[in-house]
């Protein structure tokens, strides 16, 4: 039974984000509206506990959040199925922080295919990268970090994407107008640096209205996936420079400077041994640096005959700026394991700690899903980070360990 004073909170957080469900809303009743047989609905509906474990550490700060997601999905395709369009609105309201309430479309993208090609034009989410504990060449959509600190949910990215297969490989070809910024947690939301961010005080190398370039290579075969990328834009990932508001209090602001980026993924499969690589390197935002993760997963399928899959799981986190690095993992290691049920239920657990070499910090994460009947599904998900250092960039979430539970309903 969810208390009063949770849907209260949450009426009014979501009075904040008016125009974006506004939208949402439109968008929503004016695909339901056409035909059935013009297209075909899926998607997702989410109810959300997230408990923090300590008091925050900020007196602004609030402690637990409850938070309802909606994520519909609409396709209909033509033309003998060689033209599609894709279309996914997101929103959620959260009861604490209003950065979290918000809308965003994560795709809305029209698919052309022909003979050895394929465009696609619009908004639109894509992936790169194949390393469980960070993705470095995953770089064409921006991260929306106000859904989850550990940077996989990402804004819709708008694009004109040629695709030019060939025997050899895939071409893709990237134009990418309109640069999304980073979200960020509010005052009152937890995860979030000691000093407030300003993301109304933002400063750019070049102008928002930059048009940035992308390209990729890739290939697969039966036992390697290999894909190699330059990006030439607005760098994804802010540098938060320190300010003082109008009342002379210090804050954060972000930057974001003009980079290239050059990226490579390997993914290489052998009997029981899954092997992965992905590197990185960049210019443009201060020193050149090199970074690169890399590791093993082994499976062990069918633990002991009762029909268990075990997976084991290490990396190596690595960047050459050190100290200086504006990320976490400058040289850690990360240990985890996969379990799979392979139930009815679907029933599924991952847990891995990333430990600094240099350092007592530690990163826990674990998530576990289980599926109940054919349209729902729970999901738990727990970090904690401990004996953070002051130099260490986590040094702000050292009091903000948490557990998530999701209850969502598929349609």
């Amino acid at each position: 039974m969810i208390e009063r004073t949770k849907f209260e909170a949450l009426l009014l957080s979501s009075a904040v984000s008016l125009r974006g469900f506004a939208v949402f809303l439109f968008l929503f009743v004016f695909l339901w509206a056409l035909p059935a047989e013009a297209g075909e609905w899926s998607g997702r509906v989410a109810l959300e506990e997230r408990w923090f474990v300590e008091e925050p550490l900020l007196y602004e700060q609030l402690d637990n959040q409850f938070s309802l997601m909606i994520q519909p999905e609409y396709h209909h395709s033509w033309d003998g199925d060689r033209q599609s369009l894709t279309v996914v609105p997101f929103a959620r309201i959260d009861s604490v922080d209003r950065e979290r309430s918000h809308f965003d479309l994560r795709e809305f993208t029209w698919l052309k295919v022909g003979d050895g090609y394929e465009w696609r034009i619009g908004i639109r989410k894509l992936f790169w990268g194949v390393t469980e504990s960070q993705h470095l060449v995953d770089i064409i959509n921006q991260t929306d970090l106000v859904e989850s600190p550990d940077g996989k949910e990402k804004l819709g990215q708008l694009m004109i994407n040629l695709a030019l297969i060939r025997g050899s490989g895939t071409i893709d070809l990237f134009v990418l107008p309109g640069f999304r910024e980073r979200t960020f947690p509010g005052k009152k939301g937890r995860l979030r640096p000691s000093l407030p961010i300003d993301t109304n005080r933002v400063a750019y190398e070049a102008s928002q209205e930059h048009v940035d370039l992308a390209a990729r290579w890739s290939r697969s075969t039966e036992i390697l996936d290999i894909g190699l990328s330059h990006f030439w834009g607005t760098s994804r990932d802010p540098l938060l420079l320190q300010g003082i508001d109008g009342e002379g209090q210090p804050l954060l602001f972000p930057r974001y400077d003009l980079i290239h980026q050059t990226g490579l993924d390997l993914q290489a499969i052998h009997a029981s041994w899954l092997w992965k690589m992905e590197a990185i390197r960049r210019s443009g935002q201060g020193s050149a640096y090199t970074a690169f993760t890399y590791g093993f997963e082994y499976t062990l399928s069918n633990f002991l005959n009762t029909g268990i899959d075990i997976g084991l799981i290490s990396e190596h986190l690595y960047d050459d700026r050190g100290r200086k690095a504006t990320t976490s993992f400058q040289d850690d290691l990360m240990l985890g394991s996969r379990l799979a049920l392979n139930d009815i239920q679907g029933t599924e657990v991952i847990f891995g700690v990333i430990f600094d070499r240099h350092s007592t910090a530690r990163l826990l994460n674990l998530e576990a899903s289980q599926r109940f009947g054919d349209k729902w599904r729970l999901t738990l998900e727990g970090r904690a980070f401990t004996a953070i250092p002051e130099e260490d960039t986590l040094f702000g979430l050292r009091q903000d360990d948490y557990i998530v539970v999701e209850w969502a309903w598929y349609f």
